[in-house]
């Protein structure tokens, strides 16, 4: 055998020794943690302020809508006869109020007027009357009993013309002040409640508060909504952010405005950069418990969110991010 051979041999045997050596070495260390987590996103509900029956529904799953476009409308028959009732209210408080201002009617006033001149005509025959017994009564000619009687006949007559003139001045006047700001008052009771009432009018056309893409219709056309029910459901994809479950010894890696590096499988693979910007404990039940009574202790767990820190195209709630943790 040649040297050459032998060189040969001894290299192959040396290459072989390194690639085992280096096999070993990579089998014995540490292997980076890799973190599943999920895309979710900002959700809106759009709701019905008032019950009914959905009339019509006008986006389906997966349009995008933007603020003020129509969603839904709402039948409700009972809303629109609150407001015939309430206009009607409404009508006769105004008539009220229009009576109190404008007083009353020239026939009643000159009815009233009318009764004050009898009145007078009365006093002034009695108060003649009166003169004429006194004198008789001087004269020694009738009792003073007779001459009381006439005199208290002049005076309720004359107590009878006040009367008259009082209500006729009244009557000219008009309503009290107070009576027309209880009108008035009145009047502007029966205008709110129609305000009130055009307002859940106007809420049986629902319109969206934000835009984003329809995630759920709930309530179909035909179907009963109850008031507050969640009717429509959007997405605000570019309010999005990942969140994962981190056991609370690796906690100590995250820390808020840290910047990761993450991977979207169902984007390719590209990495995009994340910030954290939430961590919160999670509930007891994704609590990490101990294989072995005496050995370790309880894990929790804290739900870390990272938003990214550009816009990703294409992005949708559910998606998986891998985050890998050296």
């Amino acid at each position: 055998m040649n040297n050459k051979t032998v060189l040969a041999i001894g290299a192959l045997a040396l290459a072989f020794f390194v690639w085992v050596g280096f096999t070993f070495y990579s089998a014995y260390q540490p292997k980076p943690l890799v973190l599943q987590g999920e895309i979710d996103a900002q959700s809106y509900n759009i709701s019905s302020k008032l019950p009914g029956r959905i009339g019509e529904i006008f986006v389906k799953k997966g349009d995008f809508v933007e603020v003020g476009d129509s969603v839904f409308s709402i039948n409700s028959p009972e809303v629109e006869a609150k407001l015939a009732q309430a206009k009607a209210a409404q009508e006769g408080a105004q008539a009220q109020k229009n009576e109190a201002n404008n007083g009353a009617r020239k026939q009643q006033i000159q009815a009233a007027h009318d009764q004050w001149q009898k009145a007078k005509a009365a006093e002034a025959l009695m108060y003649t009357t009166y003169q004429r017994i006194q004198k008789l009564y001087d004269e020694g000619v009738i009792s003073e009993q007779k001459r009381d009687e006439v005199y208290t006949k002049y005076k309720a007559a004359k107590y009878t013309s006040n009367v008259a003139k009082e209500m006729a001045v009244m009557v000219r006047e008009g309503a009290r002040i107070e009576v027309k700001d209880a009108a008035d008052a009145q009047e502007r009771v029966y205008a709110a409640k129609v305000d009130e009432v055009s307002a859940y009018i106007d809420e049986t056309m629902a319109h969206s508060f934000h835009k984003g893409e329809v995630s759920q219709v709930l309530i179909h056309s035909g179907e009963l909504a109850p008031t507050g029910f969640p009717v429509v459901s959007i997405i605000d994809i570019e309010n999005s952010w990942a969140k994962f479950a981190v056991r609370e010894d690796y906690l100590k890696l995250f820390s808020k405005g840290k910047k990761f590096q993450a991977k979207i499988p169902a984007l390719g693979d590209k990495s995009y950069e994340f910030e954290v910007t939430n961590i919160a404990v999670m509930g007891d039940f994704a609590t990490w418990r101990a294989t072995e009574s005496g050995k370790g202790f309880d894990m929790k767990s804290f739900e870390v969110e990272l938003r990214p820190t550009q816009k990703i195209a294409n992005l949708r709630v559910g998606m998986s991010v891998l985050l890998e943790l050296n």
